[in-house]
């Protein structure tokens, strides 16, 4: 049987030869691609919405210890973000509680992430310098919040500081006396780095310190806090740390430590939760992991300009020497300026004749490297 003949114009596909169509077939095409891409994206960014609400659900809405709902769980850890984030800030009024012949001593407050930091500041009696008075950010160490007390604690480190002609803004951790905000801890949060930041910005916008001439003081936890801060702020131009612990987060596995400053107090389930939902995501530290590659000083170390001095007493019996000595082997490999004072006695709060020894070194660091 004979097959039909097939017409001519319809052994190919018909080919639009009209160039409107063309046109409105081409934009219904994009528009159908564009529609797609925003329904994969809208479905991507409610899931995660949701996986974040599932883990948070039964966490306390409170300031400071939530994670911010940032592209990453705890994100706002790591060093990139620290240094992505802005820092502004300026001092309250100041109220005038005690002065001596040598310097003035005022309460006063600043904003943290929202929230009012409150500390003491003293500054030198005579005329302003031109261009202003060299300043420290004075950070302590750990201490039972309810415990902390404003006036009380390291007294004697600020008078010596203050009596050497510096401005010495020794901050009140949020969560310790009246600062507002959750006491977040120092090594698996970043809000104490935030509040020293954000005190660092408040004293560059005073009519009374030079901008340029700022450096951080810290002692035991805060030798981590004021590491982290340097590394998020690399231009900060001099870091005096006491007795410090905790710069690779590896020697936090070695050493250990005798300092409860990282647990959470018996009945602080908010912080037992939050670190919960830290380990559950990502493990405890691993240098292999790519979260916790971002957490550590040490990996941020080319950028750094300032100077860093360590002061560690040998028979320091809450932080084993080794944080300072592994530290310092560390920064032999760089071109950071930096020291490492070791000293025979003086406990970890550097205390007796180590005292005036350790002071008399942070003093002439400070007027080296803050001018």
């Amino acid at each position: 049987m004979e097959q039909p003949e097939i017409p001519k114009d319809l052994e190919k596909p018909q080919i639009i030869q009209n160039p409107q169509r063309r046109k409105n077939w081409i934009i219904k095409s994009a528009f159908l691609v564009v529609v797609l891409f925003l329904g994969v994206f809208i479905y991507v960014k409610q899931n995660s919405a949701v996986r974040y609400e599932e883990i948070t659900q039964n966490l306390p809405q409170n300031s400071g210890i939530l994670p911010t709902p940032t592209p990453f769980l705890f994100e706002e850890m790591t060093v990139p973000f620290l240094r992505r984030k802005t820092y502004e800030s300026n001092l309250s009024a100041l109220e005038k509680v005690s002065e001596n012949s040598s310097y003035t001593s005022y309460l006063t407050s600043y904003k943290s992430d929202g929230l009012n930091i409150n500390g003491l500041i003293t500054i030198p009696k005579g005329n302003t310098p031109i261009g202003g008075f060299p300043a420290i950010v004075f950070v302590h160490g750990y201490i039972p919040p309810k415990s902390y007390q404003t006036l009380v604690n390291y007294s004697s480190y600020v008078d010596y500081l203050a009596k050497n002609g510096f401005v010495v803004f020794k901050i009140d951790l949020r969560g310790h006396a009246k600062s507002e905000g959750d006491p977040g801890g120092s090594y698996y949060s970043s809000d104490y780095i935030v509040d020293v930041l954000s005190a660092y910005s408040a004293l560059q916008a005073s009519d009374f310190v030079d901008p340029k001439a700022i450096g951080l003081w810290g002692h035991s936890m805060a030798g981590n806090v004021v590491a982290r801060s340097l590394a998020a702020k690399p231009d900060i131009p001099a870091v005096v740390i006491w007795a410090g612990a905790v710069y690779t987060y590896k020697d936090f596995q070695d050493y250990g430590i005798s300092d409860n400053s990282y647990q959470s107090p018996p009945q602080d389930t908010q912080r037992q939760r939050r670190r919960k939902l830290l380990f559950d995501t990502y493990g405890q530290f691993s240098q292999d992991s790519e979260f916790w590659k971002q957490i550590p000083m040490t990996n941020y170390l080319t950028d750094i300009k300032g100077a860093i001095s360590l002061n560690h007493a040998v028979n320091d019996n809450v932080v084993d020497i080794r944080y300072s000595r592994g530290l310092s082997e560390i920064l032999d490999k760089t071109n950071i300026v930096h020291e490492l004072n070791e000293y025979p006695s003086g406990g970890h709060n550097l205390l007796g004749n180590t005292f005036v020894l350790a002071m008399d070194n942070t003093v002439e660091f400070f007027r080296e490297n803050l001018k």
